[in-house]
């Protein structure tokens, strides 16, 4: 008779990714209440996903302005909500100055 694998170890990798996935997700909607912000983020990220492709594709220029657009249309939505982009999030708290996460409602 052969050994069987354990796989005991799997259960609380599984517990931990599932947790980091929910604490990512309620951090995410917490940043992005307004709709017009959440909106523009439904358009924009897909948009600068689908720019890699075109880069890829060989199609860098028609990547690179779906890249700026979808980048964009995200400042835009945060410039509404009233908080910090989340990559100039680091970069500010880097420098010492102040960054506004969550907006007030």
């Amino acid at each position: 008779m052969t050994p069987q694998p354990r796989r005991g170890w799997q259960f609380p990798i599984a517990r931990f990714l599932l947790r980091l996935t929910r604490r990512f997700a309620n951090n995410w909607l917490e940043r992005h209440r307004h709709p017009v912000n959440f909106a523009l983020h439904c358009i924009g990220i897909p948009l600068v996903l689908w720019s890699l492709w075109s880069a890829y594709e060989g199609h860098w220029q028609w990547g690179l302005v779906q890249f700026s657009v979808g980048y964009l249309l995200q400042f835009v939505g945060h410039f509404i909500e009233g908080n910090d982009v989340g990559e100039l999030v680091p970069l500010k708290r880097l420098l010492g100055l102040p960054t506004v996460s969550v907006a007030r409602r």
